[in-house]
């Protein structure tokens, strides 16, 4: 019932974006983007930015881990969150977003994929589910690649250990950043070695490695996931633009895995990566930005659209 009821708040929520153009309030003038320090959130989040200074606001995106993003947004100390990874985050929506704490705008990216993954040459040997990994422990020395510290899908990692889930109860959870995990994968596929690692779409790691997800994980994981914006409660109502706008974005995963491939293959940085990927696609803007003004008032689209 929780859930259903969320779900029809969400959209009484949505419905009364359409659109309130009075006054926002002061605390409107800057915005405060929730970033856990991953490479797809700080692609969307630099789309969100970019749009928002054309708009007249100012950003702030300070880098936090998930647990304490979900905190910041119920206490209201962080406005939004464009990376609600779901499933994988499906603890944190339940106690803040399904129980009307936090508000949930839109769903902006699908098909996702979120579980263990290994290097092709792994899956090509046996590999290929999470009950395979147990008979080949050796070779993978019993540890399991993670990202940061507190990350929801580091946590079902654990209950996988804890429970002996997959006959993983002697096995490792190697916390560390996503990109000191990364680098641990390289190596690894440098020299032909096993490793399993948290592995997910969108992202470079797709194109930078020949990598298989293992199936089998889906109690944990889900078959396919989805990505949700979200916002402290009341935001709608207390700055209807802004929201607007976060409620409008839509992302692909092509448009994403491109331009992370540009920040990571071409020595590009995140914002400027953003900016290339606008101007070459300016339709873009007129859809995310539709029913949206400048902050003082003026053409939203013209504004941004000046920025490039």
């Amino acid at each position: 019932m929780k859930t259903i009821n969320a779900v029809l708040a969400g959209a009484m929520l949505l419905a009364g974006l359409a659109f309130n153009t009075q006054a926002e309030d002061a605390r409107c003038a800057t915005v405060k983007l929730g970033d856990p320090g991953w490479s797809d959130i700080a692609v969307t989040n630099g789309v969100a930015r970019f749009l928002l200074n054309g708009l007249g606001y100012r950003t702030e995106t300070p880098t936090l881990a998930v647990p304490i993003i979900f905190a910041g947004l119920h206490k209201g100390q962080i406005d939004a969150f464009l990376g609600n990874w779901m499933p994988a985050q499906q603890s944190n929506y339940d106690k803040f977003v399904a129980t009307g704490s936090v508000d949930k705008l839109a769903q902006n990216l699908s098909g996702t994929e979120y579980t263990l993954a290994v290097p092709r040459y792994v899956h090509d040997a046996g590999v290929k589910t999470f009950a395979d990994l147990e008979r080949f422990a050796d070779r993978f020395d019993r540890k399991i690649y993670g990202i940061g510290s507190g990350a929801p899908a580091n946590e079902s990692i654990r209950q996988m250990i804890t429970g002996n889930e997959f006959g993983l109860g002697g096995w490792t959870l190697v916390e560390s950043s996503e990109q000191a995990m990364l680098v641990q994968v390289g190596r690894a596929v440098k020299r032909d070695q096993f490793v399993v690692f948290l592995g997910w779409t969108p992202h470079p790691m797709n194109v930078q490695f020949d990598i298989a997800y293992l199936k089998g994980g889906e109690k944990y994981f889900g078959e396919s996931g989805s990505v949700n914006t979200l916002a402290r409660k009341g935001y709608a109502e207390q700055c209807p633009n802004v929201a607007r706008l976060l409620a409008n974005l839509r992302f692909t995963q092509d448009m994403e895995n491109a331009i992370m491939n540009q920040v990571l293959n071409g020595n590009a940085s995140n914002d400027a990566a953003v900016k290339d990927w606008l101007k070459a696609n300016p339709a873009a803007i007129d859809g995310w930005l539709e029913g949206v003004t400048a902050r003082d008032g003026g053409d939203g689209a013209a504004a941004v659209k000046a920025k490039l």
